[in-house]
């Protein structure tokens, strides 16, 4: 089974939904998917065993190391981030898209095996296995990532008491 640019448009809508987690922005998450396509229009992968979406998770986290590493060989910029526009083309209700930006934002915030786990298996739907082998760990890995990385995104997520602020 071959694995080409054309056959990975299937799994667009997930693949850029992993590489927001991931990036933490749109931006750099449709450069990373970019990058991920334009792989495979250089040279198609054939695929031995697993699934189309575990492969391209597989890219989208090497992609993303890539990225990194270059990154840190750079020199930084002085110039400031803007912020974000919210994304127009999103067409849930408002209150719903702040939630999911939130949440997005805590898996983000991860560190980076627990960020990849918790994209591989809730952004991506991929099962423990299947994730496991994208992410070049045993299942049992896999599971106590997702607990512990969920975990984190839930207590990133509830609000702060109000005797408990200082």
């Amino acid at each position: 089974m071959w694995l080409n640019a054309e056959s990975a448009l299937c799994h667009l809508d997930r693949l850029v939904a992993a590489a927001r987690a991931l990036c933490g922005n749109h931006a750099d998450a449709d450069d990373l998917v970019q990058e991920v396509y334009l792989t495979l229009l250089r040279r198609p992968r054939r695929l031995t065993g697993g699934s189309e979406l575990a492969y391209l998770m597989t890219m989208l986290r090497n992609a993303q190391i890539d990225r990194h590493r270059a990154a840190a060989r750079r020199p930084t910029s002085t110039l400031e981030e803007s912020e974000e526009p919210a994304d127009p083309r999103s067409g849930m209700r408002p209150d719903r898209a702040l939630e999911h930006r939130e949440v997005l934002d805590a898996v983000h915030a991860l560190a980076s095996p627990f960020r990849e786990t918790v994209v591989a298996v809730d952004v991506l739907g991929l099962a423990y296995k299947e994730a496991g082998r994208a992410l070049g760990v045993p299942v049992g890995t896999v599971m106590s990532r997702l607990a512990r990385g969920r975990e984190r995104v839930i207590g990133a997520l509830e609000p702060v008491p109000l005797g408990a602020r200082g």
